[in-house]
C-alpha cells in the first residue's frame, strides 16, 4: 500500500534521476556559475536565514539539545562566511568530470585509459548541521551529481531555508532545480525510503551520530559512504617538543568540542608525561575539561577522575578528556587500533623514525604529525568543503570531496584493430 509520503519520495527520486543526466553533462562554466550565484544569494539573505534558524535554535533550545549539537546548528555570521567562502573555492576548482588518466598502449594500438564521471544521484541524510546542506550540495554539482538533502528535525526551517537560495543559484545558471531537493518532511519514514530507492538514488551519505549511522546500516539497500563516529587520539611521544606538544593537545580538545575530529583520547609518553601532564592538565581543567585517565595518569593528576574501557571507547563530542600514560610508541598504537573509530590520530615528535611509523602502522583515514585532530576538515584539505569523513576502505575514505564523488569508466581508443 501506497502512501503520500512514498508517492513524495518516488517523485523526488525520479526528478533528481532525470537531472543527473542534464548535469553530467553540465559545463564546467555552468556549474561555477551556479556555484558563485548561491554564494551570492547566501550572503543577500543573510538575514532570512539567521531568522529561520533561530526558529530551529529557539525549539532545540526548548527541547534541551546537547550543547554540541546546538553549536552545530548555529548558522553564524562566521558560519554563513565560510559557506560562502567555500561556495567559492569549490567553483575555482578543476572540474574532475571528464579528466583522464594516463593512458597506456596496448601491443595491438589501441589506447587504454579511465575517465572520471559523476556517480548519479547522491542521497546525503544529516542531523543538526545545516551548512551541511550549503557542503553537500556544493560538492555533489560541482561533480555532476543530483543530490537529495535529508536533515535533521531540528534544522527543518534552517534546510528549507537554505534550499531556496540553492534553488535561486541554479535558476540563475540555466540548470534545472530538481538538480538539488531539499526533502521538507522531518518524518522518518521519508529516510526509510530514501536508503530503499535503489531504481533512483545510487549513493547514500550519512552524516550524524553513531545511531543515526548503525541504523541507516541495517535498513538501507542503496550504497553507503559513512563513518560511525569520531573517536580521536594523539600521542606525545618521547622525542616530543613539549612546547609544541602542550600546544597541538590544547587545540586539539578545545578548538571546537562538536567536531567528529576533536582529540577524545590523549597518550603520553612515560618519560615526558611528567613533565607534560601537570600544565596541560591544569589548562585544560582551566578551560572547563574534565579529566579521566589511567593511575598513572591520576598520580600526576590528582583531579582527574578514573578512566574506565568505556572512557577509551566514547566519541565525548563534549569537554571530557581520556588520558592514558603508555610505555612508548608500540603501546600508544596498540591502545589506538583496540579504540580508535579510524577517524584521525595524530603522534607529536620530533623523531622521523617514529612519525613515518606511526603513520604507515596507524589504520585510520588521516594520520598527521605534529598537528592537532581537529584538522580533520576538508575545506582544511584544500577540497573546499567536504560531503563527510568516511572511515570506509571503499570507494572513498578520509574527507570526500570532489574527486570521491565520482567514479571512473574505462575509455579506448583504436583505429579498427580486431580481436583475433
Amino acid at each position: 500500500m501506497t502512501t503520500p509520503l512514498y508517492q513524495s519520495m518516488q517523485q523526488i527520486g525520479r526528478r533528481a534521476r532525470e537531472t543527473s543526466r542534464r548535469l553530467a553533462r553540465a559545463s564546467d562554466a555552468e556549474k561555477s556559475q551556479a556555484l558563485r550565484a548561491i554564494a551570492r544569494s547566501l550572503q543577500a539573505q543573510r538575514a532570512t536565514l539567521k531568522a529561520a534558524n533561530a526558529r530551529d535554535l529557539e525549539a532545540a533550545r526548548a527541547g534541551n539539545l546537547a550543547p554540541a549539537l546546538l553549536d552545530r546548528l548555529t548558522l553564524s555570521d562566521r558560519a554563513l562566511d565560510t559557506m560562502a567562502l567555500g561556495l567559492e573555492q569549490i567553483a575555482a576548482m578543476p572540474d574532475p568530470v571528464g579528466s583522464l588518466s594516463a593512458s597506456s598502449v596496448r601491443p595491438n594500438g589501441m589506447r587504454v585509459a579511465q575517465m572520471r564521471v559523476p556517480l548519479g544521484v547522491i542521497g546525503i541524510i544529516y542531523e543538526s548541521r545545516p551548512n551541511v546542506t550549503i557542503d553537500a550540495a556544493a560538492l555533489c554539482l560541482k561533480s555532476g551529481n543530483a543530490t537529495i538533502l535529508r536533515g535533521g528535525k531540528e534544522a527543518l526551517h534552517s534546510n528549507l531555508a537554505l534550499g531556496k537560495v540553492i534553488q535561486e543559484g541554479l535558476a540563475a545558471a540555466g540548470l534545472p532545480e530538481a538538480a538539488v531537493q531539499v526533502v521538507d518532511t522531518a518524518d522518518r519514514e521519508a529516510v526509510r525510503h530514501l536508503v530503499t530507492m535503489t531504481e533512483y538514488v545510487d549513493v547514500i551519505v550519512p552524516r550524524g551520530g553513531k545511531g543515526l549511522i548503525q541504523r541507516l546500516a541495517e535498513e538501507a539497500r542503496v550504497p553507503m559512504i559513512k563513518h560511525l563516529d569520531g573517536n580521536c587520539h594523539v600521542y606525545v611521544d618521547e622525542a616530543a617538543d613539549l612546547q609544541k606538544a602542550h600546544r597541538v593537545a590544547f587545540n586539539a580538545k578545545t578548538y571546537r568540542y562538536g567536531v567528529c575530529g576533536a582529540m577524545e583520547t590523549l597518550l603520553v609518553h612515560e618519560k615526558v608525561a611528567a613533565a607534560l601532564l601537570p600544565g596541560l592538565g591544569q589548562a585544560l581543567a582551566d578551560h572547563g575539561v574534565e579529566l579521566r585517565g589511567c593511575e598513572r595518569t591520576r598520580q600526576l593528576l590528582p583531579g582527574a577522575l578514573a578512566a574506565t574501557d568505556e572512557d577509551w571507547a566514547t566519541e565525548y563530542l563534549g569537554p571530557v578528556l581520556a588520558i592514558r600514560v603508555v610505555d612508548g610508541i608500540e603501546q600508544a598504537m596498540d591502545h589506538i587500533a583496540r579504540w580508535s573509530s579510524g577517524h584521525t590520530e595524530s603522534i607529536v615528535t620530533e623523531n622521523l623514525a617514529a612519525a613515518r611509523r606511526f603513520q604507515r602502522e596507524v589504520d585510520s583515514s588521516s594520520v598527521y604529525v605534529n598537528l592537532p585532530t581537529c584538522f580533520a576538515d576538508g575545506f582544511e584539505y584544500g577540497l573546499g568543503a567536504e560531503i563527510g569523513i568516511s572511515t570506509n576502505r571503499l570507494h572513498a575514505r578520509g574527507p570526500v570531496g570532489l574527486e570521491g564523488l565520482t567514479t571512473y569508466k574505462w575509455v579506448l581508443e583504436g583505429d579498427g584493430q580486431l580481436r583475433g
